[in-house]
């Protein structure tokens, strides 16, 4: 099972996680993928994950969910794996999100609709209560990182996760605009198959360990 965490401020209708449902729907393994739409309060967004996470047996876990997340998504991913013991895959994460959204308190809208997003000053300390100072079980981790990304600093997350599965992008952006080649490479991490394998390279990348 795959557990879909959007970005700040995004939503289910992102390309990466619609790119991810359609591969799933063409692989005929569309009821094993869960991607909501996460609310603006970090501890609501954690609740909703864990909520989902209830329907499997606590010693299944490790075996049959993996969180993706992307962005702010995957910082939420990080907390989660440590917390539930799951795999998680990592798509340009937030590393420190507490100092960088600190500027973006206030009332905005979506990226992907006109819908007001409210993000409030206590939503700060919610994701200090999430930070995860340093990862254990690294190969339970799977990061991808593009050093194009306009908007947080891939080597904060190289550094991050140290011991973990990695594929660094020479170039592409945030959004990883090239997240169809990636995706089969994803899809493997998380147990679904037959697809390419999680450290296939393409041309420009960089694979770490």
């Amino acid at each position: 099972m795959i557990l879909y965490l959007h970005g700040f401020r995004s939503s289910p209708q992102s390309f990466k996680a619609r790119h991810m449902a359609e591969r799933l729907q063409a692989l005929g393994r569309l009821p094993e993928y869960y991607g909501p739409q996460l609310p603006a309060s970090p501890a609501a967004a954690i609740r909703l994950a864990l909520d989902y996470a209830e329907q499997f047996p606590a010693e299944q876990l490790t075996e049959q969910l993996t969180v993706v997340g992307s962005s702010l998504g995957g910082f939420y991913a990080t907390w989660l794996a440590e917390h539930l013991g799951c795999r998680a895959v990592l798509l340009n994460p937030a590393v420190k999100p507490p100092r960088d959204l600190e500027s973006y308190v206030g009332v905005t809208t979506q990226y992907h609709s006109d819908e007001p997003f409210e993000f409030r000053r206590e939503y700060i300390d919610e994701l200090r209560a999430l930070v995860v100072d340093k990862i254990t079980r690294p190969e339970r981790y799977f990061l991808i990182a593009a050093t194009g990304d306009e908007v947080l600093d891939w080597r904060e997350m190289t550094a991050h996760y140290p011991g973990a599965k990695q594929i660094v992008i020479e170039g592409s952006d945030h959004g990883i605009s090239e997240f169809a080649d990636y995706a089969d490479a994803v899809l493997a991490f998380c147990g679904i198959g037959p697809l390419n394998p999680p450290n296939s390279l393409h041309a420009g990348d960089e694979a770490l360990s």
